[in-house]
C-alpha cells in the first residue's frame, strides 16, 4: 500500500502563502502606478514647456515681463489639462529675451511623490519631472529690438 496523499510531508504554505502572495500583488500594482506617475509627470511638464515656449514666442505684447506672465499662464493651463495642480509646477525662463531671433528656453519641473496610495494621499518626494523647450522669436515680427544674433539676409 501507498501513503500517498496522507501527512504533512511537501507541505509549503497555508494561509500564509495566500497572504504573502496578496501583500506581493499589492506592493508589484503600486510600485507599476508610481511608475506610470512618472512617465505622466514627465510627459505633462514636456507639454507645459512646449506651451510657455510658444506661449512666449507668439505674445503680442512687447514687454518681456508680460510675455513671461503669459507663458507662465499657458504652463499652468497645459498642467492643468493633464489632471495635475499647478501650484506645484516651478516655472523657470533660463533664456527669454523678447526680441528678434533671440533663442528662448523655459524649463518646467513638477514633483512626483514616493508612494501614491488611494484614498489614502501622498508620501515623501521621489521623482522631479524636468522638461525644457526652446524657440527662436520670428526674425520678420514687427515691434521689437533687433540682435545682431540674426543672420543679415533676416534683418529687416
Amino acid at each position: 500500500m501507498s501513503c500517498r496523499g496522507r501527512g504533512d510531508d511537501g507541505q509549503i504554505a497555508g494561509v500564509e502563502g495566500v497572504i504573502f502572495g496578496v501583500l506581493v500583488f499589492v506592493l508589484g500594482t503600486l510600485v507599476v502606478a508610481n511608475a506610470w506617475g512618472v512617465v505622466d509627470a514627465k510627459m505633462a511638464a514636456a507639454g507645459a514647456a512646449r506651451e510657455a515656449t510658444r506661449a512666449f514666442v507668439e505674445s503680442r505684447s512687447p514687454t518681456t515681463s508680460d510675455a513671461l506672465a503669459e507663458a507662465r499662464s499657458a504652463a499652468s493651463d497645459a498642467i492643468a489639462g493633464y489632471g495635475r495642480t499647478p501650484s506645484r509646477m516651478r516655472f523657470v525662463a533660463e533664456e527669454a529675451a523678447l526680441q528678434r531671433c533671440a533663442r528662448v528656453t523655459i524649463r518646467v519641473e513638477y514633483p512626483v511623490p514616493l508612494v501614491v496610495i488611494p484614498v489614502i494621499g501622498r508620501y515623501g518626494h521621489g521623482f522631479t519631472a524636468r522638461a525644457r523647450h526652446s524657440e527662436i522669436v520670428d526674425p520678420f515680427r514687427s515691434g521689437l529690438a533687433d540682435t545682431n544674433e540674426c543672420p543679415a539676409e533676416l534683418r529687416p
